[in-house]
Order: C-alpha cells, then sequence, then structure tokens
C-alpha cells in the first residue's frame, strides 16, 4: 500500500480518535451498541421513517462533538440536503450509495462498501441511498447539526 492509500486509510479513524478524546473515553463493542436505546429522527439525522439512529458520544443537538450510528433499511432514499456543521462518517456495513448535489440524481452516487470515508461539508448539499441490503454508517461531527432539506422530501 502506498503512503497516500494509508493516509487515507488511517485518516478517518484517527479523527473518530481525535473527536472522542476531547469529549470522553468512551469504549463501545458492537454488542453494546446494539444495547444502546434506538430513535428514528433526531439532530443531524434525515427524519426518513425506518431509519434507526443511536447516538454514541455527545449531542447532536448541543456544541461539541459527537458520534451518530445510522441503520438505514433496504430501498430507502434521503433526499439532498444540507447540515450546518461539517461532518465525516465510515461506512460500517452495507453498501451506502451517496452523491453530492442539490438533487438526488442516482448517476451521482457512489457506491460505499464497509470500511469507505467521506465527508459531508457543512452548507454543501448531498444525498444518499440504499439498494438491496441495509447500510450501517458512523456520523462524528461538532453540534449543534441541523438538517436542511434542498427541497421537500
Amino acid at each position: 500500500m502506498n503512503w497516500l492509500g494509508l493516509a487515507a486509510t488511517v485518516a478517518p479513524f484517527a479523527l473518530l480518535a481525535s473527536v472522542s478524546a476531547q469529549a470522553q473515553q468512551v469504549r463501545l463493542t458492537p454488542a453494546e451498541i446494539e444495547g444502546q436505546a434506538k430513535g428514528g429522527a433526531g439532530p443531524g439525522t434525515s427524519g426518513v421513517a425506518g431509519i434507526r439512529t443511536t447516538v454514541l458520544l455527545g449531542d447532536p443537538s448541543k456544541p461539541g462533538p459527537y458520534t451518530i450510528e445510522i441503520r438505514v433499511p433496504a430501498h430507502t432514499r434521503i433526499q439532498a440536503h444540507t447540515h450546518r456543521d461539517a461532518r465525516s462518517a465510515v461506512v460500517v456495513g452495507g453498501t451506502w450509495y451517496f452523491g453530492y448535489g442539490a438533487t438526488a440524481e442516482e448517476a451521482k452516487v457512489k457506491a460505499l462498501p464497509p470500511g469507505s470515508f467521506y465527508t459531508e461539508p457543512a452548507d454543501d448539499p448531498h444525498f444518499a441511498l440504499t439498494r438491496d441490503e441495509p447500510a450501517i454508517v458512523y456520523i462524528t461531527g461538532w453540534g449543534p447539526t441541523d438538517t436542511i432539506y434542498t427541497a421537500k422530501p
């Protein structure tokens, strides 16, 4: 692996570690995450029915670092929207189809399998979808966050 590939692989985890270290000590196994309270829509989520959200760190509605897990069912579409804060994300399960732009266009999505990393720059429209399998994504940002759709979902 070349240095650029190594940096791209390590960067998302270094970012998550630095945000976690600034806030508090947290260690969660997949079983512990599964056992935590799940909710639907919350600050920084799309509000789309069926998506389950778990806050892993912090509070997305308040100033400071946060990390959320979203579990997105198969055949879900999230229309183009923005967030006031810059965010980064890691796909941990399934394939997440993610794109940038003010309108959700199938031709603009990129398939992101587990281990993929992407960013959601502040106020930059983006959209996502799943196809035949659900996806699990960890999103980290600095709150408070919000979700503003570019058009009615």
